[in-house]
């Protein structure tokens, strides 16, 4: 795997981990002022799920990293 393909793999789980992460510790407020989304969480901690998100990120992507460099799931045709 080389570096471009590297980063497009860690993009992708990025992604979709973040997406993943987005309903956790979400809260409605009951009663939300005029003008704003009922559906709006209180306090959405982005901040916080992003970093989540990169630590599970780097794990995942070590995973799939060694399992493609150790040749167990090959993209290559055999030669």
């Amino acid at each position: 795997m080389n570096w471009f393909t590297g980063i497009l793999v860690y993009c992708m789980v990025w992604c979709v981990v973040f997406l993943t992460t987005l309903p956790f510790g979400v809260k409605r407020l009951e009663n939300p002022p005029p003008g704003h989304e009922v559906g709006a969480p209180e306090r959405p901690m982005l901040w916080r799920k992003v970093l989540a998100t990169t630590l599970i990120s780097a794990v995942i992507f070590t995973v799939i990293f060694f399992i493609i460099e150790q040749d167990w799931i090959s993209f290559r045709p055999n030669a």
